[in-house]
């Protein structure tokens, strides 16, 4: 039998033994031994992606003073996507748990699988809020046994963003990116020439999610990190792409670094791959004039990524739709454009790539314009090693650096990954499947 993504979502949350999944969640059920709460107040647990907290304050004092029966407070839950699932995981064992969290594309369904996330069909319905205005993509990705598990908030594509400037000094084109690895390749020896010797890449390392960043150079060189649940690692492909990478970063063109947005805006890299969250950070602190572009094809090329809302199963049914008031309020039309121009993630909703605001600021600001486009021409869904596979993201990104940052062999490492890989799905996935 052969499972899709959502074929073995809706097998796995219709079966009851998820017990050996249940580590991927880090929880034990539904919110038990949490404490409900019920003051009205409502906690939204976040990790402001894209350097938002600012922009979440100015929206739950909008929302406070528009409804001060259910005020609500934003809890700083962690500095990542990671650490706000570990507190979630430690809530649902005892303590009140939140109204609201941000969940990322690695976290989600092992909330949902677990049921330990409300799905949010009947509370769309009982609150009126518009699903349909949300953009398909986006909402489809939190599809689960029919039903929707998140609402997108801070979404994203991987994107390239090179300073104009050194495009300009190297004699390359100022309009556009690599349209390939192979011509990044050609470029890379200008770039660094024409940039005092600097990289002409820097992409954040392997705890900084090197591991979605690379997906996408797997795929335009033909591989994959695997096919459904058999890992391929080793593929001739998938390590033709590890090898070009690891060269790469051998040749000084590609350099892997913890703070990679900081390295690229004070003009220490040519170049840099990296979430279009960032966007608006990159946006103030460059010092120089940059370009945005698709990740180099072949396509598709380039995952999707970043973070949506959920809500825990766990509290009670006012909660849950005071909750998903909140939800509709800060990713409304108006909020998702506020929010989107100032970090740089994707607007969620189809009325705000509509609107008159949205429309003139990407005419003004191409730059935003381009995960937009990116998302319909050059996106796929991502490899199931990595978001389903527990601890898929972290085990790739460590075997990514061993070859970057330590030099290892390439097809060794990936033959380890394919191994520790299956070693998981056999214990943690396969007895979920008939």
């Amino acid at each position: 039998m052969t499972f899709t993504r959502r074929s073995f979502i809706s097998l796995a949350g219709a079966t009851a033994a998820t017990a050996s999944l249940a580590a991927c969640a880090g929880g034990s059920g539904a919110g038990a031994g949490a404490s409900d709460g019920g003051d009205g107040a409502i906690e939204f647990w976040s990790n402001h992606p894209g350097g938002s907290k600012d922009l979440e304050e100015a929206m739950i004092a909008a929302w406070n003073e528009a409804n001060p029966d259910t005020p609500a407070t934003l809890v700083t839950a962690g500095a990542n996507y990671e650490e706000i699932s570990q507190k979630v995981n430690a809530a649902l064992t005892g303590g009140r748990l939140p109204d609201v969290f941000i969940t990322s594309d690695v976290t989600w369904f092992n909330f949902a699988l677990n049921e330990a996330t409300t799905p949010l069909d009947e509370l769309w319905t009982a609150n009126d809020v518009d699903s349909d205005d949300i953009v398909d993509t986006l909402r489809e990705d939190y599809l689960f046994d029919g039903k929707h598990y998140g609402m997108p908030y801070c979404r994203s594509t991987c994107l390239m963003y090179f300073n104009s400037d050194v495009l300009a000094a190297a004699g390359l084109p100022t309009d556009r990116g690599p349209e390939t690895w192979e011509e990044f390749a050609q470029w890379a020896p200008a770039l660094v020439a024409a940039n005092g010797g600097k990289p002409a890449l820097v992409v954040p390392d392997g705890s900084n999610y090197l591991d979605w960043y690379f997906q996408g150079m797997a795929w335009a060189f033909g591989g994959a990190y695997s096919e459904e649940w058999t890992p391929t690692f080793s593929s001739p492909e998938t390590v033709a792409a590890g090898q070009f990478l690891k060269e790469q970063a051998a040749a000084g063109h590609i350099a892997v670094d913890a703070n990679a947005d900081n390295t690229f805006s004070i003009g220490g890299a040519s170049g840099l791959l990296q979430s279009t969250g960032s966007l608006g950070g990159l946006t103030e602190a460059a010092a120089f004039p940059f370009i945005t572009t698709f990740l180099p094809g072949p396509s598709p090329a380039c995952p999707t990524g970043g973070g949506g809302l959920a809500i825990p199963a766990g509290i009670s049914e006012e909660r849950k739709n005071n909750a998903m008031r909140f939800v509709d309020f800060i990713t409304s039309t108006e909020n998702t454009i506020t929010f989107s121009q100032g970090t740089g993630y994707m607007p969620m909703r189809k009325s705000a790539l509509e609107h008159a605001d949205e429309v003139a600021f990407l005419t003004e600001n191409p730059n935003a314009q381009t995960a937009i486009d990116q998302l319909a021409a050059n996106t796929a869904s991502q490899d199931y090693a990595r978001v389903f596979v527990p601890g898929g993201g972290a085990r790739i990104g460590g075997g990514l650096d061993r070859i970057t940052i330590g030099g290892e062999e390439v097809a060794t490492v990936f033959a380890s990954l394919d191994k520790e890989t299956q070693d998981v799905i056999d214990r943690d996935i396969t007895p979920l499947l008939p």
